[in-house]
């Protein structure tokens, strides 16, 4: 087998990979135009690496799966054994399979008959790398696999990491961390993706900003456990790690079983954080997520405007009253009416009853129909919350079967908002829950679940064993298993908020709630950190009430309005207690909202640096067309504003620039605003990009919103 390099390109991209001995990345960055395959040897001569003293005799890569049996010392690819024996394999890439752009490593240690099949595939237009790692035990002991990771070399430019953590009402906090000297590790062992630990960051040249410098970005499709790290070596070389994180013997493989790793998603940029956006978008739409089709036009259909009923009304349900908000609901624009959780029997507070999915005939009398056909007279479509991975210890469902329980025999399991968690690896209980939510959506015209799961795990066992990997397994099986019966209805990842979030799931579902949080202001911080990695479209973002019911924080509608209207837009209240003034707002930027949705939801993404770190600037663009939205979050330090450089503007276009929305009391303390604020006005795309626009001051937590068309 020739060591021959091989070359894969996307339309931004190169990455050049050495098969021999094992597969190692030799560059991954800006697109290579003049890659000469006939020039391996040359290339390859220029890449080899000079040994220092006082280390292995020979060099050591660190490849696509690293191994410390080499002499690497740093975290490894793979790590396990056979009863204390088989720990340190030492692979050969006896195989390589090439297929235009996705290319597979066949490698095997004959000693600790282990073999491993390492893919990667990038896309040619979005420029998402796909990787992932498949083991196989091919002795007659079994192995016990510890750790099986994706590992990509990054360049010796990277110096800082964006990465984010985060708590319940607070996800998707950005933190910069400085990458020199030694790792960076995060650990999730909380059963779901987690508010805390999002399974992806950021790596970049020093001070890479929204608009400018290198920059590596990552996510690990995955909805469990896992763990993530960057390291630098001692001889300067960095790289990072993805993958699983394994409970003690949770993964034992027999005689010819496999382990293939969660997919790894990895781009590179030249433009900052904006070119990771574009990517990422790009890539999610083009091969992640997968709307219905509209039967008319064959399309997938507008995202519709919701109206969830939670924090409208909690578990007070009156078929007479919520038909009221359906009525209200209709009037301002709402699009989808989502009946949240207190639907079913016994449920009349957050401690009983989950897991007996029954309709409570003692609030619904006459059933669920007279409200669904109320709500779809009105031209709305309906939705349900569900919740079903879980069950109080005050249900019918655990007296019936406490055995179903996911826990470790012998132990207490607790309560997490009151409430146990299902083990859905039991076919009975699995069975159960699959049946009904077949049977609601079969029952009942219900076109959207708003599927949440709203605790972590605590000993999650199966058979006594560790079981979060299988657990998830089965989370998966049993949402395609519905879709399959189901294929129209929609689903929403609600996991008490942003606690469930990541590609893995959205290749089942179609929005995601991006926190319990709907106070406006932290809203802009939440959405700007999950914005990196998914399309507004998919991106749950409702107006709350004017005080918000998580921070006690109130908010001028403008800023509600305008922070909602960038997702896939909703409300979050009950339209029949609002003032008339109220409903108004709501109504103008939900038309708002439908008026750009197009453009919203299928445009590119962006952000614009400031000087000012007290202003967030965002937005989407088209060819043609672009919205922008420049918020206030806190009082500015200056006096008169920074100057709005739009930088991303064709330069040889002539653009009109409207206000759409702004907050009118900002200008009360201002002797004059910027001329062109009074009327449209048109200019050069080269003028905006480099000089800007005056803006006038905001007052702290307000938004503007602008508009931009070329003429």
């Amino acid at each position: 087998m020739k060591n021959q390099l091989i070359h894969l390109q996307s339309a931004t991209s190169s990455l050049v990979i050495q098969p021999l001995p094992m597969p190692e990345i030799l560059y991954w960055g800006k697109r290579l135009n003049h890659f000469d395959p006939d020039s391996s040897q040359a290339m390859q001569l220029t890449t080899n690496r000079a040994i220092p003293q006082a280390r292995i005799d020979n060099d050591i890569a660190v490849t696509l799966c690293p191994e410390n049996s080499r002499g690497l010392y740093s975290s490894p690819g793979i790590e396990g054994h056979r009863e204390s024996k088989d720990w340190a394999p030492v692979f050969t890439c006896n195989e390589v399979k090439l297929n235009g752009q996705d290319v597979e490593f066949i490698c095997q240690d004959d000693v600790a008959q282990l073999a491993l099949i390492i893919k990667l595939k990038l896309d040619k237009i979005s420029g998402v790398l796909e990787k992932s790692i498949s083991v196989t035990n091919l002795s007659k002991h079994s192995y016990q696999l510890d750790k099986l990771v994706s590992t990509l070399t990054l360049p010796a430019n990277v110096m800082e990491l964006q990465t984010f953590h985060g708590r319940w009402s607070r996800e998707f906090q950005p933190n910069r961390v400085n990458i020199t000297h030694g790792a960076f590790v995060q650990e999730n062992r909380r059963g779901r993706t987690s508010h805390e630990y999002f399974p992806g960051f950021m790596a970049g040249s020093k001070n890479f900003t929204e608009q400018t410098g290198e920059v590596w970005g990552f996510h690990l499709g995955w909805s469990g456990n896992h763990q993530i790290r960057a390291e630098v070596k001692s001889d300067g070389r960095r790289f990072m790690q993805a993958g699983e994180l394994f409970y003690p013997g949770e993964m034992v493989l027999e005689q010819n079983q496999s382990f293939t790793t969660p997919t790894l998603y990895a781009c590179y940029s030249q433009q900052g954080l904006n070119g990771i956006t574009t990517s990422f978008h790009q890539f999610v739409r083009d091969h992640i997520v997968r709307f219905p089709l509209d039967p008319k036009t064959n399309q997938p259909k507008p995202r519709p405007v919701h109206l969830n009923t939670w924090e409208g009304i909690y578990f007070q349900h009156d078929p007479k009253y919520i038909m009221d908000m359906a009525t209200q609901a209709a009037e301002i624009g709402v699009e989808r009416f989502i009946i949240d959780d207190g639907w079913f029997k016994g449920r009349d507070h957050d401690k009983a009853a989950l897991g007996d999915w029954f309709l409570d005939t003692t609030k619904y009398p006459d059933g669920l129909e007279p409200v669904i056909e109320h709500v779809n007279n009105r031209g709305m479509e309906f939705g349900l919350w569900v919740e079903p991975e879980m069950m109080n210890p005050d249900s019918d469902l655990f007296r019936a079967h406490p055995e179903w329980l996911l826990a470790l025999e012998g132990y207490e399991q607790p309560t997490g908002r009151y409430q146990y968690v299902l083990n859905l690896q039991n076919d009975d209980c699995f069975d159960y829950l699959l049946t009904c939510l077949d049977d609601l959506l079969t029952q009942y015209n219900i076109g959207y679940f708003k599927w949440d799961m709203n605790r972590e795990l605590v000993q999650p066992a199966h058979n006594h064993k560790a079981a979060v990997h299988g657990q998830t397994k089965r989370y998966y099986d049993l949402v395609d298993q519905l879709r399959d019966r189901h294929p129209n209805v929609e689903i929403e990842s609600c996991s008490s908020g942003g606690g469930r979030i990541d590609f893995e799931v959205l290749k089942r579902t179609h929005r995601f709630w991006a926190s319990d949080c709907n106070d406006a202001l932290e809203r802009q911080t939440i959405q700007k950190g999950m914005g990196y990695f998914f399309p507004p479209e998919v991106m749950g973002a409702h107006i709350g009430p004017q005080e918000s019911h998580t921070t006690r924080r109130s908010h001028h509608i403008n800023l509600r309005g305008v922070t909602a209207l960038g997702g896939h837009m909703g409300v979050e209240l009950d339209p029949v207690k609002e003032s008339e003034e109220q409903k108004q707002g709501f109504a103008h930027y939900i038309a708002l909202h439908k008026q750009y949705r197009e453009l919203l939801h299928s445009g590119t993404s962006f952000r614009l640096d400031s000087y000012d770190p007290s202003r967030n600037v965002y937005g989407v663009q088209s060819e043609n067309e672009a919205l922008v939205t420049v918020c206030q979050l806190t009082m500015p330090d200056y006096a008169i504003a920074e100057p709005l450089r739009f930088g991303l503007l064709d330069p040889t276009k002539q653009y009109q620039v409207t206000i759409i929305d702004e907050p009118t009391a900002s200008f009360q303390l201002m002797k004059k605003r910027p001329d062109w604020v009074n009327e449209p006005v048109v200019i050069s795309g080269e003028w905006l990009n480099e000089v800007g626009l005056s803006l006038p001051l905001l007052d702290p937590e307000s938004a503007m919103l602008i508009h931009l068309k070329a003429v």
